[in-house]
């Protein structure tokens, strides 16, 4: 019976597809968009000897190489066997390297060190059920670093020494029961930890040594933006980011005993993006602006002629992601809409750039669509920015539309090479993503405008963002879709159920359907940032709230779904349980609703192994042809292969077998 129904999807959206499939450019595989990179997140060694770099095995699994710079040495150093490996660092011993993994999507990531020398892997943080975090690795201190790990409570995470010899791990500093994160200073001396109030403020805290008493340096209620980014060398200032009486968040050194503060940079419009530090002096290079598009503002005149010169290397946004330790060598990522990743090496003596490789080279030369920045105004006059992204070849003109909504939901879209924009795109279908109010980068005003507003004025900012695009001429108003993930799937089920003539279909991707038991079920360590939730969403354990969180909760109006909707998930995600996908499925079920839900049973909050992305990415697009009349690249009979997608069909409330 799958099969037939794949068969019909099929060969109902061939026939849906014939007027915009003439000019479109050719179909892009989906293991093309969203397969493994070739080569990815290279990293210089800090005695610039050698490269590292993320790659897939002959078994498609990404593993960390290494080679020696100048040499064909190129070698796998680690040895993963399902889900690969995404984030490394080098240890400043250059014959350590470091990465984090967790089992089938869990988030309980362990600690592991690769001994360059005799290749023997260690596992530095064998806890079952803990997370481990890196919080400092300094050139002072090559043999040790510092590590968060909720070991002894798995509600907070205290700082432990790490000898990356003999593995031997000290507890260094204990978590009073309320720090969410810790800066050291060059000696690896735990002297800042900043806090999350019982009102969901910010506290930080700090000390003149590891033996003395902690005291409040700054504290801010839940409206402002405030943290440090580093603290200086000789531990008498810090560098933080503060929105205290702005409304943008601004770059400022500020002493530690005077509290005197000395600006280094700002925007009126966003607040500031990268902080670029220069690991051994740590004074501030630059600061990122990006309301659209990056831009740069260079702090230390020393490195104006770099920025210059790299911005010439290759068209896009650029960001400086690595460098050795003399800093006499970059290494540089370049993203743009129309095109891969790339990395390029910049020889800051001899002011030259050399391209390493791309991450996707099969992207290269293919034609791909434009990523617009644009401006909405909302319904009260908030100023919302977005990104549109229109089919290449077509007409722009009622076309079918995609309004993908970001995560989060306290983050934001940004522009560069996006797989899911230009996968729709060349699909046929417009894609909009509206950075809503609660969205970060665009001040407190904006990210508060968002509070107690789930399923409210952050879904209205939805609707206008699609009904701008709908005016504009774009978009066919009866052919609009709503897609994202985490609270872009919860985005996606509120637009169903609480708008469920607007939008056409819906396809939800690990999205919560209940805010009360969202909550009640997140893991241990979000403990101390309950607050935020409290503050922001609103507390679903306060009776005063219980109508606002209840009201704002997809699963009590599932009756009222007439679209259709595609689900996915992972089992074991631990942000959003796999109850909150299960519990609206069954409630769609028992009100005779119809509903596709897939799972799998090796992803977590989202899906990493490309196998299952790139089943659950076929499903979607069959089911967004069915319902928009986009085009489809045929998929296997009933899944891609090494996927471990489970699949529950209900039609009108009975189970398709």
């Amino acid at each position: 019976m799958n099969r037939l129904v794949s068969l019909f999807l099929f060969v109902a959206a061939l026939f849906a597809v014939i007027p915009v499939q003439a000019d479109l450019p050719p179909i892009i595989p989906r293991e093309v968009l969203f397969g493994n990179p070739e080569r990815a997140n290279p990293q210089l060694s800090p005695d610039a000897k050698r490269l590292a770099w993320i790659a897939p095995d002959k078994k498609n699994v990404l593993q960390v190489w290494v080679k020696t710079i100048g040499k064909d040495d190129d070698k796998i150093i680690t040895a993963d066997k399902k889900r690969g490996i995404r984030t490394y660092a080098w240890a400043d011993d250059n014959k350590t390297l470091l990465y984090i993994q967790d089992n089938d999507g869990d988030e309980n990531f362990h600690l592991y060190g690769v001994d360059l020398e005799s290749g023997n892997v260690r596992d530095y943080t064998p806890i079952q059920g803990t997370r481990a975090q890196i919080v400092a690795v300094e050139p002072g201190v090559p043999n040790e670093i510092l590590v968060a790990l909720n070991a002894r409570s798995r509600q907070v995470f205290d700082v432990y020494r790490l000898n990356l010899t003999t593995g031997a791990l000290v507890l260094d500093t204990e978590n009073p029961g309320d720090v969410l994160g810790w800066d050291a200073d060059a000696n690896l001396n735990v002297l800042a930890a900043q806090v999350s109030t019982p009102e969901g403020g910010t506290e930080i805290r700090v000390r003149e040594t590891p033996k003395s008493p902690w005291r409040t340096w700054m504290k801010a209620g839940p409206e402002e933006n405030l943290g440090i980014v580093t603290l200086s060398n000789d531990g008498k200032s810090a560098i933080i980011e503060s929105s205290l009486g702005y409304d943008t968040s601004r770059v400022l050194d500020r002493n530690i005993a005077t509290g005197a503060e000395k600006l280094i940079a700002t925007s009126a419009d966003v607040d500031a993006g990268i902080v670029m530090i220069n690991p051994s002096s740590r004074t501030v290079e630059a600061v990122s602006f990006e309301p659209g598009r990056r831009t740069w503002k260079t702090i230390d005149p020393s490195v104006a002629g770099d920025f210059a010169e790299i911005a010439k290397l290759a068209d896009g946004d650029f960001t400086i992601v690595n460098r050795d330790r003399a800093s006499k060598t970059w290494l540089v990522s370049f993203t743009s809409d129309r095109g891969p990743v790339r990395w390029f090496t910049w020889d800051r003596v001899a002011k030259k750039g050399t391209q390493l490789f791309s991450a996707q080279p099969k992207l290269e030369g293919l034609q791909l669509a434009e990523m617009k920045p644009v401006v909405v105004k909302t319904r009260d006059g908030m100023n919302m920015h977005a990104y549109l992204t229109l089919p290449a070849g077509i007409p722009a003109k009622n076309l079918p539309m995609v309004l993908f909504v970001h995560g989060g939901p306290w983050g934001r879209d940004t522009w560069g090479y996006r797989g899911y924009p230009q996968w729709l795109a060349n699909r046929g279908y417009a894609v909009l993503q509206a950075n809503f109010r609660g969205s970060t980068g665009y001040g407190k005003k904006f990210l508060h405008a968002g509070d107690r507003q789930w399923g409210l004025k952050m879904h209205d900012d939805l609707i206008d963002a699609a009904n701008w695009a709908v005016k504009q001429g774009y978009v066919d108003p009866k052919r609009i879709a709503i897609m994202g993930g985490s609270y872009g799937g919860y985005a996606t089920l509120a637009g169903v159920t609480f708008t469920p003539d607007y939008f056409a279909c819906g396809v939800d991707i690990v999205g919560p359907s209940n805010l009360k038991t969202l909550i009640g079920s997140i893991p241990p360590y979000w403990k101390p940032m309950r607050a935020i939730f409290d503050t922001r969403m609103g507390n679903v354990d306060d009776p005063k709230d219980a109508e606002l969180v209840r009201n704002a909760s997809p699963l009590f109006k599932a009756n009222q779904i007439k679209k259709p909707l595609l689900i996915g998930q992972g089992a074991n995600d631990p942000r959003v349980n796999v109850a909150e996908s299960e519990q609206i499925v069954d409630a769609i079920q028992k009100n005779g609703g119809s509903v596709t839900y897939v799972v799998y049973s090796d992803e977590g909050h989202g899906f990493a192994r490309p196998e299952n992305s790139i089943d659950f990415n076929a499903r979607t697009e069959t089911f967004l042809a069915s319902c928009l009349g986009g085009r489809a690249e045929p998929m296997g009979v009933d899944r891609v292969a090494g996927s471990t997608a489970e699949v529950k069909v209900v039609e009108k409330g009975v189970v398709k077998k």
